[in-house]
């Protein structure tokens, strides 16, 4: 139960805004802790066959991506749901999709690459760049609302090009990554724009999530670039 009406965060007294951060942000980290428990469970148990038939089948990976747009969009109307066992199944979901999603890649760079380190160095400049990209809302207060139509057909494009390369089975290279992280940052400076403009003060869980996809996102094609430099 909330003990307050929510309000928009925007009008919201500075106590009830530090109240509403504290929990966006403590929820965002436990969902990074629990993408990270889940994706250790994955690859601990996932037989390596499973796996290696997820990195071979493009029918495999289009099936994936079909199950992750279902998905991700159960999650984010359970996640605004007025139920808040509801949000945090929706926010649960999301986290379980990611790991999934993440299975091969995370197989490649500290399995068969026996290098965790290229994972704690994507992981440390993902932390950096999102530091950096959310200081820069709340420092500068500009209002990002105007890279909504930029990472809509940005996105749009993007999933065009991955499910051509899938079909077509030819390889998105480092400038694809290098696009992505730069929708990926524009993506985090939007949702957090939006977070504090126009959210409200019992919509947290909703919250975290918009910005775990956007750091997921971003991780992921860091990685990918770093993994590529090694290669």
């Amino acid at each position: 139960m909330e003990n307050h009406a929510p309000v928009i965060v925007r009008e919201a007294t500075d106590l009830e805004r530090a109240s509403f951060y504290r929990k966006v942000y403590s929820h965002l980290a436990l969902a990074i802790l629990a993408f990270i428990v889940v994706e250790t469970l994955f690859i601990k148990f996932i037989p390596e066959s499973v796996i290696s038939f997820m990195l071979g089948g493009k029918g495999i990976w289009l099936l994936i991506l079909g199950l992750f747009w279902l998905g991700s969009t159960l999650s984010n109307r359970l996640v605004f749901n007025p139920s808040r066992e509801k949000q945090y199944l929706g926010l649960g979901v999301y986290v379980i999709i990611e790991a999934l999603i993440f299975l091969p890649m995370i197989y490649i760079a500290l399995i068969l690459s026996e290098d965790v380190n290229l994972i704690m160095e994507a992981a440390l400049l993902t932390l950096f760049m999102f530091g950096g990209l959310t200081a820069a809302v709340f420092l500068t207060k500009t209002d990002f609302s105007f890279l909504r139509t930029f990472i809509v057909v940005g996105g749009f494009v993007a999933l065009g090009i991955i499910v051509v390369g899938l079909l077509f089975g030819f390889e998105l290279g480092l400038w694809f990554s290098a696009a992505m992280v730069i929708l990926a940052s524009a993506s985090i400076l939007y949702n957090t724009s939006q977070i504090k403009d126009q959210f409200s003060t019992d919509q947290y869980v909703g919250a975290s999530l918009q910005l775990f996809a956007s750091v997921m996102l971003l991780f992921w094609y860091i990685l990918r670039i770093l993994m590529s430099r090694r290669n």
